[in-house]
């Protein structure tokens, strides 16, 4: 599977760590910039090219870093064919209603329901509300997480 990378100046020194991580498990990584750190570069410049990549490769998937993952999973959502879903950390969890018997204990649900259910092939993360053990954690869970098919997730999903 193809893994793409993109960042802006405060997404940066995450998303190098991170392709690191991501080629040790085995995975093809291309990154999609910022290739220097610069405090005035745009994300949208780095995460479209990122996001048209991966709208046209269905089994690829995408990993975006930012301040807080927010407009950078806003600027991917933009382009057709992209579920971009954005994760800040591991989330205590109270209570749960397990339906699909997916739920777990370790505070990453964030990621694996949006693949599950969403079929999520963007990733985007806030460096500034996680560590790198927890993107490490994140990003090897939502690569590893495949979509559940059901005919109900499907469905929902054929009306995007």
């Amino acid at each position: 599977m193809k893994v793409y990378f993109a960042a802006d100046h405060a997404g940066f020194l995450l998303k190098n760590a991170l392709m690191e991580h991501v080629r040790t498990l085995g995975y093809d990584v291309e990154d999609s910039g910022a290739f220097a750190l610069d405090p005035d570069d745009d994300y949208p410049d780095f995460v479209t090219p990122l996001a048209k990549r991966v709208s046209e490769d269905p089994e690829a998937r995408g990993v975006i870093i930012g301040g807080s993952g927010q407009g950078e999973a806003m600027a991917a959502n933009r382009i057709v064919g992209v579920r971009a879903a954005v994760f800040y950390g591991p989330m205590q969890v109270t209570a749960a209603l397990d339906i699909e018997g997916g739920h777990s204990e370790d505070g990453y649900d964030a990621i694996r329901l949006p693949r599950r259910h969403n079929d999520a092939n963007v990733l985007s993360l806030g460096a500034r509300f996680m560590s790198g053990d927890h993107a490490d954690e994140a990003v090897r869970i939502f690569l590893e997480t495949p979509f559940s098919d059901a005919p109900r997730h499907a469905r929902r999903l054929a009306k995007f």
